[in-house]
């Protein structure tokens, strides 16, 4: 299992938010360029950012500074947050973003999901933001009454490269993740699966790695200091030993 540092852009800035909350956002750093090179030297192999601007109001707000994340590294960016229609996926990749994220379009244009499958085959991760197994889109603003794992069938059929769950009562809380959602994902689709919400321990990471997940996206522990990347990196190869 691989351990995804995150980087959530807010205005300019990384920030971290508390389930999701706009009006309960922390911010860490005013450089999202410097954060980046700091996550890849301490060893990561990939990077996740959100354009939270983006996913509020929908476009991608934060491009610019997308593109010179993704220009400084050498390792690959994944990137989501507003990306509702092919031209902002297409815009995106040519930032230099190597997989797109895709979210609240994942419910409200599948075909749309389907063409940019299509078109950016293996680089296409589709979104599974839910709330007591719901699937919520908008910035995790508007509820559903669309079943997870439904649109995760769904969106495999359409030929998605991988996916990333998220229970948003659990992400920037520091408490813990759900494992028993996420292990009953990764059971359900043929395709890889990214864990992300609620880490805070060394040993939250050892538990994802035993449910055969390809990787945990990791923010609030890492930025308030639960543990060191280069720690979580240790303990996660140990578990694969």
């Amino acid at each position: 299992m691989i351990v995804i540092p995150a980087i959530d852009i807010k205005d300019g800035a990384v920030v971290r938010l508390y389930k999701g909350d706009f009006g309960q956002s922390t911010v860490f750093s005013h450089d999202p360029v410097e954060t980046a090179l700091g996550w890849e030297e301490q060893g990561a192999a990939l990077l996740h950012v959100v354009d939270l601007d983006g996913t509020e109001k929908g476009g991608s707000r934060n491009l610019p500074v997308v593109a010179a994340v993704a220009d400084a590294l050498n390792i690959p960016v994944q990137m989501g947050g507003g990306l509702r229609d092919l031209a902002a996926i297409e815009q995106t990749v040519a930032a230099g973003v190597d997989r797109v994220v895709l979210g609240t379009v994942a419910l409200a244009d599948p075909a749309l999901v389907a063409e940019a499958c299509a078109r950016y085959p293996g680089r296409v991760v589709v979104a599974l933001d839910a709330r007591n197994g719901k699937v919520v889109t908008h910035g995790w603003q508007q509820p559903s009454d669309v079943d997870m794992f439904v649109l995760a069938q769904q969106m495999a059929a359409v030929g998605v490269s991988r996916f990333l769950y998220t229970d948003v009562e659990r992400d920037g809380t520091l408490s813990q993740p759900n494992f028993a959602a996420t292990a009953a994902l990764a059971e359900a689709v043929s395709v890889p699966v990214i864990a992300s919400g609620g880490v805070a321990t060394l040993d939250h990471l050892t538990r994802l790695a035993g449910l055969g997940v390809e990787g945990s996206i990791v923010g609030s522990a890492l930025y308030r200091g639960a543990f060191t990347l280069p720690e979580a990196l240790a303990v996660v190869s140990s578990e694969g030993q």
